[in-house]
């Protein structure tokens, strides 16, 4: 079963390292990274979205933090930015330079046809994704930029403000109206990526942000790596009414493999079962139909379920599913055509 994923952060993992041994791991293996080329093709990761993740200072460790019976992380102070552009430039960087040391290995996309052309030789389609849209300046020039550059992708918040709108922080339990709506960049924002055909990431918004991106845009609505609220009440996941309103748009959310949005403690807690990730996707399928629903594994950024451990053990959530009765036509839906139908229908390029 071949996958395309709607969310990993290798980059921030390579460009966080800040050594050749990090870059050489992704090209070859040898790290304990969820994700690098070797285990990519053993677990039939075929391609995804490539976050590109300005850091944010936190005060202790958030994963730690998140593994508590309750818990709220304020959210982190706004990011300056030239200091996120910086780190976006640096880290879409990297993915360049991937893509050139890969030697055929990788291939940066831009368009659906290309996706499924380095599918089918076996080259990683990777898709450049902003993650936080601190790189890019109220009046948008950057983004022409990052465009012209591949981008085709953006998430306008990660759980911090910034001049665009405001994230979600770290809450449990707490649902996700937690802050105002979008500032007046963010709505010229969306305006701007409907008309250069970007997808507009819904994954960390806050609620009110995301029902004003759910009356201006005229795109898919589309949630990388979100899950369902009523299963888990965790201020990142996704209400019914949410849920309701993507499928009415015709958009995909792809399940986040992240354990403190899958559990119905909220922790960051690797023992977690296939069983509470199918549970999920059985409560996406009920409101999105088959063809909404995706993966958005946030790989080597979460605390992911031990029955998975890295992009290597992805057969054994197909094989999961398979066992309860999910058909093969259903189960390439979830892992790679959605994914590729809701970008064509969202990419003007």
């Amino acid at each position: 079963m071949q996958v395309f994923d709607g969310h990993n952060d290798a980059l921030l993992r390579i460009y966080l390292d800040r050594t050749p041994a990090a870059f050489e791991a992704f090209l070859h293996g040898g790290s304990n990274a969820h994700i690098d080329l070797p285990k990519a093709k053993a677990g039939g990761l075929a391609g995804g979205l490539f976050a590109i993740f300005p850091p944010s200072p936190m005060n202790g460790d958030m994963f730690d933090r998140m593994s508590a019976d309750g818990y709220s992380l304020p959210l982190p102070e706004a990011l300056a930015h030239p200091e996120g552009a910086d780190a976006t430039i640096a880290m879409a960087s990297i993915l360049f330079r991937l893509e050139a040391a890969s030697k055929g290995g990788l291939t940066v996309c831009r368009t659906v046809a290309e996706i499924e052309a380095a599918m089918a030789r076996g080259s990683f389609a990777a898709v450049l994704h902003i993650e936080g849209a601190e790189a890019i300046d109220p009046e948008l020039r950057m983004l022409d930029v990052l465009f012209a550059a591949g981008l085709r992708s953006v998430g306008m918040v990660w759980s911090r403000p910034n001049h665009f709108a405001e994230g979600v922080p770290m809450r449990f339990p707490s649902s996700p109206d937690t802050g105002a709506g979008l500032h007046e960049p963010g709505r010229r924002l969306v305006k701007r990526c409907n008309e250069l055909g970007i997808l507009l990431d819904l994954s960390h918004l806050n609620e009110k942000g995301f029902w004003e991106v759910a009356e201006l845009s005229d795109a898919p609505l589309v949630a990388t790596h979100s899950n369902v609220h009523r299963i888990c009440t965790v201020s990142r996941n996704l209400t019914d009414a949410q849920l309701d309103t993507i499928a009415r748009s015709r958009g995909v959310v792809g399940l986040n493999f992240a354990t403190a949005f899958l559990r119905e403690d909220g922790r960051m807690d690797a023992d977690t079962p296939l069983e509470t990730m199918r549970r999920h996707l059985d409560a996406l399928l009920e409101r999105l139909g088959e063809d909404g629903v995706a993966l958005g594994s946030d790989f080597d950024g979460a605390t992911i379920p031990n029955a998975i451990g890295t992009a290597e053990g992805l057969p054994k959530l197909f094989d999961h599913l398979a066992a309860a009765g999910y058909g093969e036509t259903l189960l390439e839906k979830i892992a790679f055509r959605n994914w590729l139908s809701v970008l064509e229908r969202t990419w003007k390029a």
